[in-house]
């Protein structure tokens, strides 16, 4: 009788665990659970502040034309570089408008010039989002919030809630979009001041789309802007996705601007024998504009899945090797002030460090960014 019982109670259990829930309690059971209160709408007395009217950094050749305000290449490039990189030139990577405010909340209006916000293997706040930090009382930047563009048509509170207190603030623009017009905004009364960019030399950094900003989950996470704040200085970003290729044309770009450093970190867009060709009269053009300038070349980083994938390791082996050989070569040639960063720890040693193999996570711009701190940081030296 007793094993009965417990035949007919096990059973019991058996029957509830496999028996669907009712069906109100099913609901209740896979409802999205809510993610916090809805953004309050924007009060109509906002302060709007126009950032044109005082500037932002990585925004080269400010004194001359432009197509549209916020392209990083003048108007005279057009028909000069390739129409590849020429397409690219008109994203806002590298931008960062400074301002300093005591507002409890700051919100931004802005238009885009892309209808597509995000791609596959990258996020919309990378792709086209506006990406705030703040100064703390140490004087050290922090970050303090993204905005999240589900349109090309962007009005949104970036943060509220804010601790009291005059602070400095910046804002990188979008990696792989383009801007039309930005405005950031401040409840009325608060006070505001838009901070005309630093005056110091840039770092400029040459490149492909790695440093134009492939695949960081938001603009300030980018090895550029990394070490622009590690470096407290103005930096330009020239990547072209694809497209970053030692090109004589953005050369002459180049040697227009007196740069703190010039970084030249072509080599994922490159083979051997492209690099052979074009590195030697690459950095002689800049040194013979730019005698004192430092000049860093930088070895392409290994995939992060070559460790099993052979054609791949050798192909970074005879990269490398070939930009040896030429740094080795114009320094028998008698130039100075050229410095060399390895590639193969730029991701790291553990293949985590990039979302696709080939372009870096956040972890991989923070490794980076790591690598290359202490080699350009004597070279500015």
């Amino acid at each position: 009788m007793r094993r009965l019982l417990c035949l007919i109670a096990f059973c019991a259990v058996a029957f509830s665990l496999h028996t669907p829930l009712h069906a109100a309690e099913k609901a209740k059971a896979t409802a999205p659970k809510a993610v916090g209160k809805a953004t309050p709408a924007i009060p109509a007395d906002v302060a709007w502040h126009d950032v044109t009217k005082w500037g932002v950094e990585g925004r080269g050749w400010a004194d001359q034309e432009r197509k549209r305000w916020f392209d990083r290449l003048p108007a005279k490039a057009e028909g000069k570089v390739t129409p590849a990189v020429w397409g690219l030139s008109r994203d806002s990577a590298g931008m960062m408008v400074r301002f300093k405010t005591d507002a409890a909340t700051i919100y931004t209006r802005y238009t885009l010039s892309k209808t597509n916000l995000a791609m596959p293997h990258m996020p919309a706040t990378g792709v086209s989002g506006l990406d705030l930090y703040a100064r703390n009382d140490k004087g050290q930047w922090r970050w303090v919030q993204v905005t999240r563009p589900s349109s090309p048509k962007v009005e949104t509170t970036i943060i509220s809630g804010l601790a009291p207190g005059l602070r400095e603030y910046a804002a990188y623009l979008p990696l792989y979009n383009g801007i039309e017009s930005l405005e950031i905004g401040v409840p009325a009364g608060a006070k505001f001041e838009g901070l005309a960019p630093r005056a110091e030399k840039p770092i400029i950094f040459y490149g492909t789309s790695i440093t134009h900003g492939a695949c960081a989950s938001r603009p300030g996470m980018v090895h550029t802007a990394i070490l622009g704040r590690r470096f407290d200085r103005p930096v330009l970003n020239l990547g072209f996705s694809g497209n970053g290729r030692m090109d004589t044309a953005v050369g002459d770009l180049l040697t227009e601007i007196d740069a703190a450093v010039y970084v030249i970190d072509c080599l994922p867009n490159m083979g051997p024998a492209d690099v052979t060709t074009k590195c030697i009269p690459l950095v002689k053009q800049l040194r013979a504009a730019r005698p004192n300038t430092p000049i860093v070349l930088v070895e392409d980083r290994r995939f992060s899945n070559s460790w099993i994938t052979p054609l791949k390791e050798k192909f970074h082996d005879d990269n490398h090797a070939a930009l040896r050989a030429a740094y080795e070569q114009l320094k028998k040639d008698g130039v100075t002030k050229l410095h060399y960063i390895g590639g193969d720890h730029l991701y790291g040693d553990d293949s985590e460090g990039a979302t696709d193999a080939s372009h870096a996570n956040d972890l991989g711009f923070m490794r980076q960014a790591d690598v290359m701190e202490p080699l350009i940081r004597a070279a500015l030296r």
